[in-house]
């Protein structure tokens, strides 16, 4: 069992992209499903895809790489960990690379970038930043 399971999809991403990988698989779950969702919304994925492997959810992310076939995802980091959870207020909420990269929050609405929770006011744990 992972400990950590959003380290290891984010891990799992990382190296796909190392690799040249189209897709990636990553055990399912609520969570990553909705860090999916935004890593598609804000063009670091192609697509994603919520399926079973037997009894076992999985999601299927198709990765996306610029036409020199480089990632379009150049850094992947886990900010909250279990041994270190990293709370902010919502104008506490840290700009990524000056606004060129993301983060992900866990939020009381749901889960979002930096930027929509600091729009809408509201702060959480910072999951992970993207650029």
């Amino acid at each position: 069992m992972v400990s950590d399971p959003i380290a290891d999809m984010l891990t799992r991403i990382r190296n796909a992209m190392q690799a040249r990988h189209a897709k990636v698989d990553v055990p399912g779950s609520k969570l990553k499903l909705e860090i999916a969702r935004i890593l598609k919304e804000e063009g670091y994925v192609l697509n994603y895809k919520q399926g079973d492997e037997g009894s076992k959810r999985v999601i299927k992310i198709y990765l996306k790489y610029n036409p020199n076939n480089t990632p379009v995802i150049s850094h992947l980091e886990r900010e909250s960990k279990p041994g270190r959870r990293v709370y902010v207020a919502s104008k506490e909420i840290p700009r990524v690379l000056g606004g060129m990269g993301i983060n992900i929050l866990t939020t009381p609405r749901g889960v979002m970038t930096g930027r929509t929770a600091r729009k809408e006011g509201v702060g959480g744990e910072l999951l992970c930043s993207v650029w």
